[in-house]
C-alpha cells in the first residue's frame, strides 16, 4: 500500500547491459518523486523486440543489476505473458504519480494510456543520449 504523501515514479523497459544512458534516465526519473519502481521486461520480450541473441544478461541478471543502484526502490519483473490487461492492474496496484520516458519513446501513447488509468502523469525526463544504445554497443562489439 502506497503512503499518501509518498510520491510513486514508475519506468519501464530492458535494461540488458546498463549505460550512461540509462543511469542519467533513472536518475532524472528517480528526481520526480520519493520512490522509483522499474519493470522490467522479461527475456522472452526483449528477444521479440530486439531479435535472436537478445538479451544478453537474464531478466534476473538485470533485476539484480538494476536493484543496486542507488536511485532505483524495486524492480518488478514483467512475467513473459505479460498483456494489457495485465499490465493495467499492475499499474492500478502500483498507483504511480509519475510515469517517467525518454523523448521519442515509441510507446508514449500506451504509457499515457495507463498514466490516465490512474490519474498520473507522464514525463519525459531525458532525451535519448547519442551514440548509448545497448544495441549499438553490442555490434561495437562484433565489428
Amino acid at each position: 500500500m502506497k503512503d499518501s504523501s509518498e510520491k510513486i515514479v514508475l519506468v519501464g523497459g530492458c535494461f540488458d547491459i546498463l549505460h550512461v544512458g540509462h543511469i542519467r534516465f533513472l536518475k532524472k526519473a528517480k528526481a520526480l518523486g520519493d520512490k522509483l519502481i522499474v519493470l522490467l521486461e522479461s527475456d522472452k520480450r526483449i528477444s521479440q523486440m530486439k531479435g535472436e541473441g537478445r538479451p544478453i544478461n537474464s531478466q534476473k541478471i538485470r533485476a539484480e543489476v538494476l536493484s543496486s543502484l542507488k536511485y532505483v526502490d524495486e524492480v518488478i519483473s514483467l512475467p513473459s505473458n505479460m498483456n494489457n490487461n495485465r499490465f493495467d492492474l499492475l499499474v492500478k496496484k502500483i498507483k504511480p504519480d509519475f510515469i517517467a520516458t525518454t523523448k521519442g519513446d515509441s510507446n508514449i501513447e500506451y504509457k499515457k494510456r495507463a498514466a490516465k488509468l490512474v490519474n498520473a502523469k507522464v514525463i519525459i525526463v531525458t532525451p535519448r543520449v547519442g551514440g548509448y544504445s545497448t544495441s549499438k554497443l553490442i555490434s561495437k562489439q562484433l565489428s
